[in-house]
């Protein structure tokens, strides 16, 4: 129960159970692991590690440490779990998952999304949003609003927590759901510590770009919700040690077909035709319409990479010439639809007969390949039928090919050319409507530097990722000036330049969020933080430098 006096005032409460010191570990060949995230940040360092299994040695660390940095999977793209000096707290040990009632779980910040997912096939439920790698915990997942290739139908995470039990920086505890604590008119939220003491708390008054993911700093938004203020916070508000998440009921079964394409534009133009046609059936789910949950891509120069590095052999599939473009779709059908009753609705393409109207998942199958046959590419889909997780698992491999490919070549770079290479990568959305433009954009501003780029990403969002190939550390920091140019480009279309990674530690991320919100942003972001965290005791130094005061 939430203890609350007025919509926009919560109480704080002191910690359930004893406030004790967690597990700890120390010294240099204990804490190694913990010292790194997959961004590669480099210059991590910690003296402890310490592994709670509660709030109540959740708020010791918070009360006795001068520094914490929250941690969880270490997955973070952006230097946000690497340490810099900071004690780690660790929510490894955080995994319980309590029962599932209805449409609701709730869940500790270490549980891993692969771990939820196969705890949720069991009770016949379906956690939607899906961040691409699926060891992320539901923490981190919270902590940077994370999303992924379903966001386009499902949203991101915000639109799934339904509440959350946070640790501020004083070892005091909030209890949170959804609806309860709302902003007042003037943009505030009141805290009233265990002591009656009240700290206002004011929501930032820049405005949000209005695109599906944006992963940029605190959300803000008149009358929203307090959960909201902490998810995207990335650890800098507090620390979260149990979630409650929504769920779906019947996961749907899911046809994959992977599109190879010759133009571009004609791409684009195929992928807003898909999202048009799905948009009409989330209206009238019975009018036997698709139903794409997902599109992801490759460009031409990601196809050149996976020829290049041997990948049509490795994943077996054989990638034409002159591509200019490869579509990844997740078409939903219904949940009981089989692999031999989609086979039955591709000869019915094939042979220009209608499928039964009552049969919804025939029926979009036979819309789709009708799609796809306007655009000249029916016949050149592959596709994974129903349940064929080892042809979903081929296809889907194509997609990931690609940045472990590019990965491996800047590795090399910096191995065999200079030390100082690192990878270059943007995380940016717009519109749709704006996409075939930015994309032209895109390659102008690499291009026009002399850079090698592969670009990549969640198109039926207009969400993608520009990677840099350098060959040298000049390309490097050619590079980043092309990000930079590119987030104002981005911005001056409503667009996000942070669209689901996260700012954490990474300069130019840091650089991308101001450029977002401008200097006044960054500063109400600063007394956002400032309230709850006078001492700047949380995750210091993510999402801006941090100021001594």
């Amino acid at each position: 129960m939430i203890a609350k006096r007025g919509a926009h005032v919560v109480e704080a409460r002191p910690p359930r159970g004893p406030v004790q010191r967690p597990s700890m570990l120390e010294g240099a060949d204990e804490v190694a692991t913990y010292i790194e995230d997959a961004s590669r940040f480099p210059g991590g360092r910690t003296e402890r590690v310490y592994l709670p299994r509660t709030e109540g040695e959740v708020a010791w660390v918070l009360r006795e440490e001068p520094r914490v940095l929250p941690q969880g999977a270490q997955s973070s793209l952006t230097g946000g779990a690497v340490p810099d000096g900071d004690a780690v707290l660790q929510t490894s040990r955080m995994d319980a998952v309590g029962p599932i009632e209805g449409d609701r779980v709730r869940v500790g910040p270490g549980v891993a999304l692969v771990t939820l997912a196969q705890r949720l096939v069991e009770a016949d439920r379906f956690y939607p949003p899906a961040p691409t790698f699926d060891g992320a915990f539901v923490g981190g997942t919270v902590a940077t609003n994370a999303a992924g290739a379903a966001t386009w139908k499902y949203g991101t995470t915000r639109r799934w927590v339904e509440g959350l039990t946070v640790v501020l920086a004083s070892g005091e505890v909030l209890d949170l759901e959804r609806g309860a604590v709302t902003a007042s008119p003037e943009g505030t939220f009141e805290v009233v510590a265990v002591d009656g003491s009240v700290t206002v708390v004011s929501v930032p008054g820049y405005a949000m770009p209005e695109v599906p993911k944006c992963s940029a700093g605190y959300h803000a938004a008149p009358g929203m919700d307090l959960v909201d203020l902490f998810i995207g916070s990335e650890g800098t508000l507090g620390v979260v040690t149990e979630v409650t998440l929504r769920l779906l009921e019947e996961p749907p079964a899911v046809l994959w077909c992977l599109v190879p394409l010759r133009s571009e534009a004609a791409g684009v133009e195929l992928v807003g035709s898909l999202r048009d046609r799905s948009r009409l059936t989330w209206m009238d789910p019975e009018g036997g319409g698709i139903d794409v949950r997902a599109i992801e891509h490759v460009d031409r120069r990601s196809i050149e990479i996976l020829r290049e590095e041997g990948k049509d052999r490795e994943t077996g599939i054989t990638f034409g010439e002159h591509l200019a473009m490869m579509l990844l779709v997740a078409l939903e059908v219904p949940r009981a639809m089989d692999a031999e009753a989609a086979t039955e609705a591709m000869a019915a393409f094939a042979e220009g007969r209608r499928p039964p109207s009552s049969d919804l998942g025939a029926s979009a199958i036979v819309a789709l390949l009708r799609i796809l046959d306007g655009y000249d590419v029916a016949e050149d889909t592959l596709v994974a039928m129903p349940g064929d997780a080892r042809r979903a698992g081929q296809l889907f491999a194509v997609r990931e090919a690609v940045p472990v490919a590019v990965n491996h070549r800047v590795e090399k770079a910096k191995r065999e050319v200079d030390a100082g290479i690192h990878k270059v990568a943007a995380d940016m959305i717009v519109p749709y409507e704006r996409f075939g433009e930015m994309m032209d954009v895109y390659r102008e501003a690499f291009g026009s530097r002399g850079l090698d780029v592969a670009i990549w990403g969640h198109i039926s969002d207009g969400n993608v990722h520009p990677n840099v190939i350098p060959s040298s550390l000049a390309d490097v920091t050619s590079g980043e000036e092309a990000i930079l140019e590119l987030g104002r480009e981005v911005v001056a279309r409503g667009g996000s330049p942070l669209a689901e990674h996260g700012v954490g530690r990474n300069p130019l991320k840091q650089a991308l969020l101001r450029q977002l919100y401008g200097e006044e942003g960054i500063e109400q972001m600063r007394a956002t933080r400032r309230a709850l965290d006078p001492a700047g005791k949380l995750a210091r130094g993510v999402l801006f430098p941090h100021e001594d005061r």
